[in-house]
């Protein structure tokens, strides 16, 4: 019932078509205004993915050198804090 609502309401509001000839091309198209929305649109998103992938890359750098410092400390330390403990055994 209510998906008859609504396809009564939208083609009741909807204007009825007219052939191909009466319309004029220049009203039908984005123009000047279009393509600059578009452009803009465009600039903004690709300045956001290098911003993104400069991001990933930083926090992937930190990573890598905390790596690198935790093995040097490990080596360090010597091979007392390498060596892993025995595991608990139930009693």
């Amino acid at each position: 019932m209510l998906w008859q609502l609504t396809a009564t309401l939208l083609t009741a509001t909807l204007p009825t078509t007219t052939s191909p000839a009466k319309i004029d091309p220049t009203l039908v198209t984005p123009g000047v205004w279009g393509f600059v929305i578009t452009a803009g649109i465009m600039i903004v998103a690709v300045l956001l993915i290098i911003d993104m992938v400069r991001r990933i890359r930083r926090v992937n750098y930190r990573a890598e050198v905390r790596q690198r410092l935790d093995a040097e400390a490990a080596e360090a330390s010597g091979p007392a804090a390498t060596t892993a403990r025995p595991a608990k055994t139930a009693d």
